[in-house]
């Protein structure tokens, strides 16, 4: 059974932070940042709707509230909104109103909001894109020791987007914001490093960066990670570890780790061989747009039952059910 090689860019779109969709940009999952209001002793208030994610501050208010104070300058709150405006989970999904309030706690010197506003001028969310304007605000906020920033400056520039593409160039961005801990930057350099992009190839260099990051639960790392185990470049091999990784990636939706899980169950490599795991898995991956199990599929499908064909495709749906509320809810910087 051949194994296809599902190593990838943490190029998100906004789907954590700027998480590039197939995969999304990132704005800033994993960072938080001083809050600058215009009553810098007025606590301050989380929508209910984002508190699930790392470095949201103070309590939770009502809309009402939260909306109050967005209006009378306070730029923590004027973030919440946009972060608001942008959930596909939400009713109210408006990125015209996102870059709108965005823009107003930017201005006023908001970090995390320049980095938000930054992504939806890359990606186009309720503006023209524009890598001038997005570079601008990305270049502003890195100024200010925003790792998140220099995480997408690098993007930028392993993409060749509003800059030449620059291997080199995006290391050095990718580096500064690793080295602040960004977890998204982390898997970025090992991938420069594993890939031999930019830098010397290194794929034990590369593990220290994926472990970084994947044990601070990012699912793209863990998967890079678990990958290399199961091959056995850079780190010793090891199916039992391999397997253990992909677990914890697929759990968060992460589509190549369940591939690589699903490859395990089928050939019972770090595991107990199971087949209906396996069809599920290559399932849930496809319905999310991630079709690259799809031989494993062809040769697994004739060895079930109706039956068992019928009960995986259930666990698929249960499988994928919430992850793309949670994704959402991650987009954006607090």
């Amino acid at each position: 059974m051949k194994l296809n090689h599902h190593r990838t860019l943490s190029i998100r779109t906004l789907a954590a932070s700027i998480w590039v969709a197939a995969w999304a940009f990132v704005a800033g999952v994993g960072c938080s940042y001083p809050a600058f209001a215009a009553n810098p002793e007025a606590e301050q208030c989380s929508v209910a709707v984002v508190t699930m994610q790392p470095g949201s501050q103070g309590r939770v208010c009502d809309p009402k509230t939260v909306r109050s104070l967005a209006q009378h300058g306070h730029v923590y709150e004027q973030n919440q909104l946009g972060m608001v405006s942008m959930l596909a989970i939400g009713s109210g999904y408006n990125p015209a109103e996102a870059v709108k309030w965005f823009e107003r706690a930017a201005q006023n010197g908001y970090v995390p909001a320049q980095v938000n506003l930054g992504v939806m001028y890359i990606n186009g969310w309720g503006v023209p894109t524009n890598y001038g304007t997005a570079l601008r605000w990305l270049h502003e906020a890195a100024n200010r020791g925003s790792a998140r920033a220099n995480y997408n400056l690098g993007v930028l520039y392993m993409r060749g987007l509003g800059v030449p593409q620059d291997y080199a160039e995006a290391g050095r961005y990718f580096q500064k914001g690793a080295d602040a801990g960004d977890s998204g930057a982390q898997t970025d350099l090992g991938y420069l490093y594993d890939q031999g992009l930019g830098v010397p190839r290194n794929q034990e260099l590369a593990s220290r960066w994926y472990r970084k990051a994947a044990n601070n639960g990012f699912a793209l790392a863990q998967n890079n990670l678990a990958d290399l185990y199961l091959r056995g470049e850079g780190v010793p091999q090891n199916d039992d570890t391999a397997f253990q990784l992909f677990q914890q990636a697929a759990s968060q939706g992460q589509t190549g780790a369940r591939i690589k899980l699903a490859y395990m169950y089928a050939s019972g490599r770090g595991t107990a061989k199971d087949l209906s795991s396996a069809y599920a898995l290559i399932t849930a991956a496809a319905v999310a747009g991630d079709n690259r199990g799809e031989d494993l599929l062809r040769t697994i499908v004739s060895q079930l039952s109706a039956q068992q064909i019928a009960q995986a495709k259930e666990q698929a749906k249960r499988l994928n059910a919430g992850v793309e509320g949670e994704l959402s809810a991650r987009a954006f910087q607090p």
